[in-house]
């Protein structure tokens, strides 16, 4: 086998492409200049959408820090669920705002 393909590597026959290879490769080049550019990524509705989350972070932060009493009245109605544990309650309420939010930009567009 070494033997072979040293026999192989040792020869000088020259290395011609097939027949239609240019071709193709000119057809395919003049295919991919007739496309259309890609479409630019929307960075304004990005950083729009990081200053709104930014934002609600910071309100929700601010809410919870300035009234307690008020966070708890939030999580009275999953009284039975926190009664596994308070982590659990906090859970069920962070599902359920997730929920909301994926929902939002739906509600948005109609």
């Amino acid at each position: 086998m070494p033997d072979e393909l040293e026999r192989l590597l040792a020869s000088n026959d020259p290395l011609e492409p097939s027949s239609g290879f240019a071709a193709g490769v000119m057809a395919a080049v003049r295919r991919q200049a007739a496309e259309p550019p890609p479409l630019p990524f929307p960075w304004l509705r990005f950083l729009v959408g990081v200053g709104a989350c930014l934002l609600l972070a910071g309100a929700g932060a601010a809410l919870w820090l300035s009234s307690g009493d008020a966070l708890l009245n939030l999580v009275a109605p999953l009284a039975p669920v926190e009664a596994a544990g308070p982590e659990l309650g906090y859970a069920a309420l962070a599902l359920a705002a997730s929920a909301l939010l994926a929902r939002l930009p739906r509600a948005l567009v109609r």
